[in-house]
């Protein structure tokens, strides 16, 4: 079906708008031809495409600052992006809006070992800050699977983990300052080198906000000494049941790994097919527990995760004796996304969180609703903080597959929220779970986060149709009041 082609008058407000932003922008800093827009209609999350109005790519915060004056000005709204590997539909544009690309902001600015921190644009890669310290024994604790292609800017809209989020943290925790410009091209900074500033916590609050609440144009980081020994532990169960409750019995033991990861068998063998990391194939499931520290603390901690895995029927416990042996067996589950690509034309990326102590009674559960709905299920997650990452494989190209496979991540992320748990991890909401936000929040609750987004962006053009089911008209929420220390922000009231 051929879309109507749009009237005069849209034609003209699009030209003058291009124009204005080409004046803020020059040389090729603004895409507006609509086959170099199709780069931008999606993020990882593809089953959703919008083509955007323009796509804008500054190089300074000046830049960043001037376009979103006008945009808030003239009623542009505006998405922001980062390499777009979110898979919750974060950076999806909208027609009548700008995509606000943060690419050319990929430059480490300093590197301070006296304090552990590192300053840096939102276009770094996150693996990049890691490769710039390592040479003074030093890295950034947050991994995510997709580390060598996602920013730390958007790791700060999403709050990212990684495998090695259970005992370091998420982004939350290891992020100490940001610029930040608001809606209205006010640059501000909350936090910086030191570990927590005074006032309300409005660098908590910006680090997850999905860009909904301004455009990150610095971070600062911390890092961390790199430690002594880190060895893995593979551990290769009969029943996904079995695995589960081991997971829940390390931690229950006092045991707090760097990082404990599970793959069920569709993963294994399609990361064993993928990279030869060494999986036992007759396995229903497998663990990775990564211990570090002092060496005779890892020996000993060792020595308890696999009595541990043992009791619970572990027929597989191997200790890696080397660091080419414990890379190896973080490969598998490093490369488990694309490996299961090869297998399925199509996968839908899930991301729920659950208490620990459900994991297994979720995963028999996810085999009951994979037979219902005819659709395969291949589980690879953060099995240590209870972080699900189902991939759902389908064939878009079977209609009607595309929406089994949408019904079926819902009942998942309900099922996640009935057991105690909540809708997202590390993934974000997005539009991928946007509906879904009245299982978690009553409308009193959901109104009352749309308050802290109007007390931030009044005229709402920062990243419209994500997260909230229902927008809210800021004057229908009532006189927002937001205390904000030191900051001066001309359009919140004080108090």
């Amino acid at each position: 079906m051929r879309l109507p082609e749009p009237d005069e008058r849209i034609l003209a407000a699009r030209t003058r708008i291009v124009a204005e932003l080409r004046r803020i922008v020059p040389g090729e800093g603004v895409i507006d031809d609509p086959s170099e827009l199709a780069a931008y209609e999606c993020d990882g999350l593809t089953a959703y495409r919008n083509r955007p109005l323009a796509v804008v790519l500054p190089e300074t915060r000046e830049q960043v600052a001037a376009v979103l004056r006008f945009c808030n000005a003239e009623g542009v709204k505006v998405v922001p992006r980062g390499a777009g590997t979110s898979l919750s539909g974060g950076a999806l544009p909208v027609a009548d809006g700008i995509v606000l690309g943060m690419s050319k902001f990929n430059r480490i600015l300093e590197i301070d070992v006296d304090n552990r921190t590192v300053t840096c644009q939102p276009g770094v890669t996150n693996l990049a800050i890691t490769r710039a310290v390592e040479h003074l024994g030093f890295y950034y604790a947050p991994d995510p699977s997709s580390q060598i292609a996602c920013t730390i800017g958007g790791n700060v809209a999403e709050n990212s983990g990684g495998v090695h989020c259970l005992k370091y943290g998420l982004t939350t925790n290891n992020v100490l300052g940001v610029e930040l410009v608001l809606p209205d091209g006010e640059i501000v900074r909350l936090g910086g080198k030191h570990l927590d500033a005074g006032g309300y916590d409005l660098l908590g609050v910006v680090t997850g906000s999905e860009g909904l609440l301004g455009v990150v144009t610095e971070v600062v980081v911390r890092i961390l000494p790199k430690p002594e020994t880190a060895r893995a532990v593979l551990m290769a169960f009969a029943s996904v049941e079995a695995a589960g409750d081991c997971v829940a019995s390390i931690i229950a033991n006092g045991i707090i790994p760097a990082g404990l990861e599970m793959m069920d068998r569709p993963a294994i063998l399609a990361a064993e097919d993928f990279c030869a990391a060494g999986y036992p194939r007759e396995a229903e499931a497998l663990l990775i527990c990564e211990l570090d520290g002092p060496a005779a603390e890892v020996e000993d901690s060792i020595g308890v995760v696999a009595a541990i895995a043992r009791q619970h029927g572990a027929f597989l416990v191997r200790a890696s004796e080397s660091e080419e042996e414990r890379l190896r067996f973080w490969a598998g589950r490093k490369n488990a996304f694309p490996a299961v690509g090869r297998i399925s034309p199509d996968y839908y990326c899930m991301d729920g969180t659950i208490p620990r102590r459900r994991l297994a009674e979720v995963l028999a559960r996810m085999r009951e609703m994979s037979q219902t709905y005819g659709l395969r299920v291949a589980n690879v997650f953060h099995a240590g903080d209870g972080n699900l990452h189902p991939l759902i494989l389908y064939d878009a190209n079977v209609p009607g597959e595309l929406e089994k496979a949408e019904a079926f991540g819902a009942d998942i992320l309900r099922l996640c929220v009935e057991v105690g748990g909540v809708l997202t991890g590390e993934h974000g909401v997005g539009i991928e779970k946007r509906d879904l936000m009245p299982v978690m929040f009553t409308e009193s609750e959901l109104a009352q986060q749309q308050r802290l987004k109007c007390a931030f962006d009044p005229q709402q053009i920062l990243n419209p149709g994500k997260v909230f089911p229902t927008l809210h008209r800021c004057a229908e929420l009532g006189r927002v009041h937001v205390h904000r220390g030191e900051l001066r922000f001309a359009h919140l009231p004080r108090f």
